[in-house]
């Protein structure tokens, strides 16, 4: 459900601040759609915001080509993080819960031809920080050790446990389901959902 939020940062905002900040804006602009349609009381609503963040910089999605190649020269060879905020509240109960999840990125030592040729495939002009982390031809992540999922799209195993704190189970083992589908052994899902680590 498409909602209509100001997605500006406010004056001295830290980045967890606002990612919070805005996903809660958009779980109560949902909510309040929602309730306005008629949506049953016990479903769901998920709202989530990015950020990525380089020494204090938020990069957005770039504005043209010379803006993407600035980004991706900025964090070739460096880490950076993507911050994510969720917020989860129900059609019936406009109560909110919130958690984020933030992921140390280290980007890979490409050389400049490799960089060229992804800004000129176009891949990277829709995505915050100019680039996507499944891209396997142009592969900008290296060693990353912490939620894959969190800078593809959405942190789930964050989402799972906010989600069990309205007393619903999954059908589905998420850490597994997670990392089959990215193919990728998260080191911190454990961690994320207070489980042994043996799934």
């Amino acid at each position: 459900m498409p909602v209509d939020v100001d997605e500006s940062p406010a004056p001295n905002e830290n980045v967890e601040s606002c990612v919070l900040r805005l996903s809660e804006m958009k779980a109560r602009a949902a909510h309040e759609q929602s309730v306005q349609l008629g949506f049953p009381h016990d479903q769901i609503i998920v709202a989530a915001d990015t950020l990525v963040v380089y020494q204090s910089e938020i990069l957005g999605k770039p504005r043209n080509i010379t803006d993407a190649k600035r980004m991706l020269e900025l964090l070739r060879n460096k880490t950076h993080q993507v911050i994510t905020g969720i917020t989860i509240t129900t059609v019936g109960n406009a109560d909110l819960t919130t958690d984020v999840c933030s992921t140390d990125v280290p980007m890979r030592d490409y050389g400049d031809d490799e960089l060229a040729k992804y800004v000129n495939s176009g891949d990277p002009m829709d995505k915050a920080g100019a680039y996507a982390i499944q891209n396997t031809d142009f592969h900008p992540v290296n060693g990353l050790s912490g939620c894959f999922a969190s800078v593809m799209g959405l942190p789930l195993c964050h989402l799972a446990r906010s989600i069990m704190k309205f007393d619903l189970k999954f059908s589905e083992d998420i850490p597994s389901a997670c990392q089959e589908a990215l193919h990728y052994t998260c080191p911190v899902f454990a961690s994320i959902l207070d489980i042994d680590g043996t799934k």
